[in-house]
């Protein structure tokens, strides 16, 4: 697996991913909310199925070897 999240992105998914998990344990307190697990997760790994998919990133290429 090829990172595919970097940097700025990263840190995105992971501040919006816990945010929307603490809403779990406080605030409404909906299960819902372990969607946010989904970001989170993405964000921690630096791999997201859509965007390898759709063949994104948000790396830069550095020649042929990113």
């Amino acid at each position: 697996m090829k990172k595919n999240v970097c940097s700025v992105d990263r840190v995105l998914r992971i501040a919006v991913g816990a945010s929307i998990v603490s809403l779990a344990f406080a605030g409404p307190q909906s299960s819902w909310a372990f969607l946010g697990l989904i970001p989170l997760l993405t964000g921690l790994v630096g791999w997201c199925p859509p965007y390898a998919a759709l063949g994104l990133s948000t790396c830069k290429t550095r020649g042929t070897d990113n």
